[in-house]
């Protein structure tokens, strides 16, 4: 693996998935102070733990899902010699990964590598 695609996916996993993650605790536990957000944290403060426990796994789903198939995307244009590309250090991302897709998943992924929040668990 090269080391531009690791700085491309630490940066996909901590600017993107921890952030957003933490920004969906934050509101979930009523911490945020932000007024936007009042209405919603009042809605979600009566749902007991295990609807929160619920809406934590959605936004991890929803958002590792988002995560994929835009990682898909760009490796579809890449293969459609119709890139956008992303360069890190100078190298083009898609074409260092033969599935930029898949770079985030499994044991030596993204995920397991840089995200604080680990691989996703295995939903059935």
């Amino acid at each position: 693996m090269s080391e531009a695609l690791d700085r491309f996916g630490r940066l996909v996993m901590e600017t993107l998935r921890d952030r957003a993650f933490e920004t969906a605790d934050m509101i979930l536990s009523g911490d945020s102070k932000a007024p936007s957000l009042a209405t919603l944290q009042a809605g979600l403060a009566r749902l007991d733990d295990g609807e929160r426990e619920l809406a934590r796994r959605l936004v991890r789903i929803v958002l590792d899902s988002a995560i994929h198939d835009f990682l898909f995307a760009l490796h579809e244009l890449h293969e459609a010699d119709r890139p956008i590309l992303l360069l890190a250090d100078g190298e083009d991302v898609a074409a260092s990964s033969d599935g930029l897709h898949g770079e985030a998943f499994g044991d030596t992924g993204w995920q397991s590598r840089f995200s604080r929040y680990g691989r996703a668990p295995d939903e059935a």
